[in-house]
């Protein structure tokens, strides 16, 4: 018997200013309940977290929320979730993302979403993973980011190899689509 896939997503505890950023919240949860897959996320219940959580729990998905004791307050964790998994730190809590996941698909978010980004991927270049990850670029929001890590290419800070350790897809049914092939 095979498992479920377990898809981390990463994203901002925060709504942002634009709208498309909150739906394609909500398309992530339901597309990841769609695929039969679990997600694990930061088990926050607010901005695009609770977002994506409520909406994948909505259509029938399994939830793993993640949370530090010090954010517990902060955050508030999401009602209704398949697991909830308490650590004492923020390290704490990625590692358990991480390892739980088979697959990354990260949204809009601050500078934590940029954090677990950036550390995801450098963990590919080390050679200490090979998991699927993908960017939704809503309305362009990681256009900036894409740029740095180009520019950081061409300026010979890192190998254009790293480029290829993403996806990026302008909606949230590409990155579904792009995880699913990868995951094949």
């Amino acid at each position: 018997m095979t498992t479920k896939p377990t898809i981390c997503v990463y994203c901002g505890s925060s709504p942002g200013d634009n709208p498309y950023y909150l739906s394609a919240a909500r398309d992530i949860g339901r597309g990841i309940a769609g695929e039969d897959w679990r997600m694990i996320y930061g088990a926050g219940n607010l901005g695009l977290m609770g977002e994506s959580a409520r909406s994948c729990i909505d259509a029938g998905g399994e939830v793993i929320g993640v949370i530090p004791d010090h954010l517990r307050f902060v955050e508030g964790e999401a009602m209704g979730l398949t697991a909830l998994i308490r650590t004492e730190t923020m390290h704490e809590r990625k590692k358990v993302m991480f390892s739980t996941a088979d697959a990354f698909i990260v949204l809009p978010g601050g500078p934590g979403t940029l954090d677990e980004t950036i550390e995801t991927l450098t963990w590919r270049q080390l050679g200490l993973h090979e998991k699927p990850f993908a960017f939704v670029d809503t309305d362009g929001y990681w256009q900036p980011f894409l740029k740095l890590m180009s520019h950081m290419a061409e300026k010979k800070f890192m190998r254009h190899s790293f480029l290829e350790y993403y996806h990026v897809a302008p909606s949230p049914e590409g990155a579904i689509d792009a995880i699913r092939a990868a995951l094949s």
